[in-house]
């Protein structure tokens, strides 16, 4: 299966958001980067897109989303500080194929072994459990 392993865009200084974080939204240039995406992931031809609960990873997404006609599906599997045992189990129980997973830094970087940018996505394929990182997309705006 090929996943588009998505770090959300910028969300602005976690230190400085008041709120619950998990409600912290994409900040100006989150929004260009959101954007951005839809050019570099469409020709991709996603058929699914799941989404980390938390609102920035969401809106990371919702402008592909729209683009493609397709529905962001929330996973708590996405979540920040999930496993990457919980991403593939999530990757091997859905038929989507290739589908955009929109997730944390933390999250990525288990599963590809490598930091990333935000905003950036990651072409990976999973089989037999193990990740493999095929392509990295370096975020726009």
């Amino acid at each position: 299966m090929k996943i588009l392993l998505v770090r959300h865009a910028s969300a602005g200084d976690r230190d400085e958001w008041q709120g619950e974080d998990r409600l912290r939204p994409l900040d100006e240039r989150g929004w260009r980067q959101a954007a951005g995406l839809v050019d570099l992931l469409r020709p991709f031809a996603p058929t699914g897109i799941f989404s980390s609960p938390s609102l920035r990873c969401r809106q990371t997404v919702e402008p592909l989303a729209e683009a493609l006609s397709l529905p962001v599906q929330e996973c708590n599997e996405l979540e920040e500080g999930s496993s990457g045992d919980e991403v593939v189990r999530l990757a091997t129980g859905i038929s989507d194929e290739p589908a955009v997973f929109c997730t944390h830094g933390d999250v990525v970087e288990e599963l590809v072994g490598r930091e990333s940018k935000k905003g950036s996505a990651w072409l990976v394929r999973v089989e037999g459990g193990v990740v493999e990182p095929v392509e990295y997309v370096p975020a726009a705006g």
